[in-house]
């Protein structure tokens, strides 16, 4: 391997998807996954799959699926397990068809931890670490060993620890700081000293996983990566627990943008980024902040006078990178409602998506729609029907026709018409405190499926009072609704939630759009339908 060259370990689809309300569906989970494959990420960590069946098999069909991917080289897909010989088990079995496996576990190796958490001694954790590292090394020959908390760890007994392992059948030793406590400093220090006082790191590869407590899990990782470690773990949009991870296009546009200072590359694409981030803020229900680096809405806006002369002038005098490098496009193709569907095809390709013609039938019919509304369809309006189209979860329900009647006048009224599951027509007429939820309880009284609605949140993707607007919610089961009918009963089941996605011109046609994919995918984990049904309807 060159010795400049990181590999990016992708978490999104197991630390990600431990941020609240972030519950992931396993064709969601194997959607993004090929995603991530496309954008170039080298290893895949897939979920936990001791957590449930549902994760397990989840990590399974991305072993199978994705990592024997035929267009280009798989990515590793790597499943976490605890120091567990069950959970060892239970990774193993879920990767093992892929072509590169991976067994990630961990355990804590910090005072405070040991302490409180394991009630173990050093001792007892170094005979650990030998033990389960040894048996996982049996069944497969890439293990990644992680102390937990080693950033608020004894260097000393991380030495002893690390080579340990090493010893036992690790090929790659992650450093993580799981609570986002270290500074730079602290943290190229900590690395650089396991790279000089570890017995067998010529052996490994030293990986870092930081968090952003303290908003510089992108700072640290970059310090550990100068200091010799070779692999950083991240996720898409930085979504994790708590404050969040490193983000993966932080990472790999700092090394992009600054080869001549890190001397460092990687095999990101960096065009596929935009998309990818998008991809995942669409399901997970959590928006990007406008001025996130690199993906957020205003990461390529300008809007102060000065700023604006100088772009005219020079792009350079204020864009270190180019919007296209991330793959924002910026063509100058101009698409309304004389456009033919070939033109609508090209250009959907020229923003990333590769579209099946029936697929293509129904995005042209929605266009022609939008077109006959706007003068022009910009790229923002193309990439909103399209991801309203291709990534949304196939309905048992589906919206038919929608009537609402609002204002100071009498109270807000809704007609709500729906397909249901085998073609049937349901409609309903409710009243409500406004339109969207007098829109939300007619659904109610089709659907019948029990919720509480957690979170509601709009956003115009486009400008102007003619925009598409983008709805995502994020539901959860009402007590007896659907925790009965999940099987296993675990904890965790119990308190998922589910989100929902919808885009229209027509801000109350989005919010009805994106409820029902909620309550769609409610639906399929309740397993009213059965799973022979429902597996016919969700994906895509």
């Amino acid at each position: 391997m060159n010795d400049n060259r990181v590999r990016i370990f992708d978490t999104t689809l197991r630390d990600g998807e431990q941020s609240p309300g972030a519950s992931l569906t396993s064709n969601e989970k194997l959607e993004i996954a090929r995603g991530l494959a496309k954008l170039g990420v080298d290893v895949i960590e897939a979920g936990f799959p001791a957590a449930s069946p549902d994760d397990l098999e989840a990590v399974r069909r991305i072993a199978t699926e994705i990592g024997n991917s035929a267009e280009s080289e798989p990515p590793i897909i790597c499943g976490l397990a605890r120091t567990i010989k069950s959970d060892i088990d239970a990774a193993w079995e879920a990767i093992q068809h892929a072509q590169k496996p991976r067994i990630h576990t961990f355990l804590a190796t910090s005072e405070i931890h040991m302490k409180h958490k394991l009630r173990m001694d050093p001792e007892e954790v170094v005979d650990k670490v030998k033990e389960m590292v040894g048996y996982a090394k049996t069944l497969c020959d890439d293990i990644e060993f992680s102390p937990e908390d080693a950033g608020r760890s004894d260097p000393e007994f991380l030495y002893l620890v690390l080579g340990e392992a090493i010893k036992a059948g690790a090929t790659t030793l992650n450093i993580p700081d799981t609570v986002g406590y270290t500074t730079p400093d602290e943290f190229g220090g900590l690395i650089a000293g396991i790279m000089e006082n570890t017995p067998g790191i010529e052996n490994a590869i030293v990986s870092v996983h930081c968090h952003d407590d303290l908003g510089l899990a992108t700072a640290n990782t970059l310090a550990g990566l100068a200091a010799g470690a070779r692999q950083a773990e991240v996720t898409m949009n930085g979504i994790g627990e708590r404050a969040g991870n490193t983000s993966l296009e932080e990472i790999a546009m700092a090394i992009q943008t600054r080869p001549q200072f890190y001397e460092l590359e990687t095999g990101i694409d960096s065009t596929q980024i935009t998309r990818m981030s998008r991809t995942v803020s669409n399901y997970t229900g959590m928006s990007v902040q406008p001025n996130k680096a690199i993906v957020g809405a205003n990461a390529f806006a300008h809007e102060a006078g000065i700023h604006q002369d100088g772009m005219l002038k020079e792009k350079s005098t204020y864009e270190i990178m180019t919007p296209e490098t991330v793959g924002l496009n910026k063509s100058n193709l101009v698409l309304g409602k004389h456009s033919g569907r070939h033109a609508l095809k090209v250009r959907l390709n020229e923003l990333g998506y590769e579209v099946e013609d029936d697929e293509l039938k129904k995005i042209f019919k929605r266009f022609k729609n939008l077109a006959d509304k706007k003068k022009i369809i910009t790229d923002a309006d193309l990439e909103a029907l399209a991801e309203d189209q291709v990534y949304q979860v196939k309905d048992l329900y589906r919206l038919d026709g929608l009537q609402v009647s609002s204002g100071t006048m009498g109270l807000p009224t809704a007609t709500v018409r729906m397909l249901g599951p085998n073609g049937e027509l349901h409609t309903k007429v409710s009243l409500g405190t406004g339109p969207v939820d007098a829109v939300y309880k007619a659904i109610d009284e089709i659907v019948q499926m029990p919720n509480t609605l957690l979170e509601f949140h709009i956003d115009a993707v486009t400008e102007g009072i003619d925009a598409i607007g983008e709805v995502t919610v994020r539901l959860k089961p009402k007590n007896g609704s659907i925790a009965k009918r999940i099987s296993p009963q675990s904890e965790m089941e119990r308190r998922r939630t589910f989100g929902g996605y919808g885009a229209h011109t027509d801000i109350i046609v989005a919010s009805a759009r994106a409820y029902i994919a909620g309550l769609n995918k409610l639906l399929t984990a309740s397993g009213r339908f059965g799973e022979a049904e429902v597996a016919s309807e969700v994906g895509v």
